[in-house]
C-alpha cells in the first residue's frame, strides 16, 4: 500500500512539472568572446534576458509562455557580440501560444549560432 501511495504522489508530482507552459532555455557561449544583451523570446511580452554570458559559461532558464499570443510564431534569440555588431537567429515552432518542445538548447559559437529543440516523443 505504501508503494501504491508514493508511486499516486510521484506521478503527481512530476505531472505537475511538465504541465507548465512554456520551454527551458539553454544558453552556452562557445565563442572566444563576451556575448551581451542576450534575448531569448516568443514573442514581445515573453521573453528571457541575460545581460552578459562569458566564454564557456551556460545560462539556463524556464521560459514561462502563459502570457504568450495565442497564435503560431518561431523562437529568437537576439544576441550582441562584443564588437557591438547584432545577431539574430529565429528557429523552432509554437502553435497557440504553447510550446511543442520541454528545452532548446543554443550554442553560440564565434561565426554561427545553434539551436537544437528536444521534448516530448511525438
Amino acid at each position: 500500500m505504501k508503494e501504491l501511495t508514493f508511486t499516486i504522489f510521484l506521478l503527481m508530482f512530476i505531472s505537475c512539472n511538465y504541465g507548465k507552459n512554456g520551454i527551458t532555455a539553454k544558453i552556452k557561449n562557445s565563442s572566444d568572446k563576451t556575448i551581451r544583451n542576450v534575448t531569448f523570446l516568443s514573442d514581445e511580452n515573453t521573453k528571457l534576458e541575460f545581460d552578459k554570458i562569458k566564454p564557456d559559461q551556460t545560462v539556463e532558464k524556464f521560459l514561462d509562455m502563459t502570457n504568450n499570443h495565442k497564435g503560431d510564431g518561431a523562437y529568437r534569440l537576439i544576441i550582441q557580440r562584443e564588437n557591438g555588431s547584432k545577431e539574430q537567429t529565429v528557429n523552432g515552432y509554437y502553435t497557440n501560444g504553447g510550446s511543442l518542445d520541454r528545452k532548446v538548447e543554443c550554442e553560440i559559437k564565434n561565426d554561427t549560432i545553434l539551436m537544437k529543440f528536444s521534448g516530448i516523443g511525438y
